[in-house]
């Protein structure tokens, strides 16, 4: 049986239309979405991400703010800025860029910004309420995810996921989701006992621990859906 790829670049295409769509119908009721950025430091990976964050919302008509803090900016400079943009009522989203510079508490830092603007679903309100099926902000990938699966799958109530890996971005929040969607979830890391096995089982396998290669044919049965998140 031959594979189908799963066209992600098109979803994000119907997911951008919609949201041009959503911010039009907010601007003519006399809301312009904005979104705070905030780069500490000038690490370069963050760099490549925070530009393709900012084209990616001034394509969607979203107003971004771009805040860049020096790489030895004090945790307290840090705190005062979010407060600024919590209180900013003309801010709409917080992404604070991570990983931060080492001498920042980033548990702190990301408690401090307000759940409501937490646009990565980080804050341990966003992540409880995720946990309890409560409508709250959620992970951009994991939630790219289950598009891709809802558009593929259709409803998914019923099926067996299997996720592999267990992070705070991607696994935990993935397998949340999954549940929410009435599926049967399996969570493999790296302690589990024969993790093929369990993925063979499986009517949808998300990958999310950043290894190449790591599954290959004979770990899925014949018509799964496989969403690899690794890059």
């Amino acid at each position: 049986m031959s594979a189908h790829i799963i066209d992600g670049k098109a979803a994000a295409a119907r997911v951008l239309q919609q949201v041009k769509h959503d911010v039009n119908t907010l601007k003519a009721e006399g809301i312009e979405p904005a979104l705070a950025v905030i780069l500490v430091g000038n690490d370069a990976a963050s760099e490549v991400y925070v530009r393709n964050k900012i084209l990616r919302a001034e394509e969607a008509g979203i107003r971004s703010l771009e805040h860049r803090l020096p790489a030895d900016s004090s945790q307290a400079r840090l705190l005062a800025l979010i407060a600024e943009l919590n209180a900013d009522n003309t801010v709409h989203g917080i992404l604070l860029q991570l990983p931060l510079p080492a001498h920042l508490e980033e548990t702190r830092v990301l408690q401090a910004i307000d759940p409501g603007k937490d646009v990565d679903g980080f804050h341990s309100e966003n992540v409880g309420g995720l946990s309890q099926g409560r409508n709250v902000l959620t992970p951009c990938t994991p939630s790219g995810c289950l598009h891709l699966l809802e558009e593929t799958c259709g409803d998914l109530s019923g099926k067996h996921a299997v996720v592999i890996g267990r992070s705070n971005i991607v696994g935990k929040p993935m397998a949340a989701l999954l549940l929410q969607a009435h599926c049967s979830v399996t969570v493999v890391h790296s302690r589990s006992h024969d993790a093929r096995a369990l993925c063979q089982l499986a009517d949808i396998v998300v990958a999310a621990v950043g290894r190449p290669r790591l599954i290959d044919a004979s770990w899925l049965k014949r018509g799964a859906v496989v969403i690899d998140v690794g890059i």
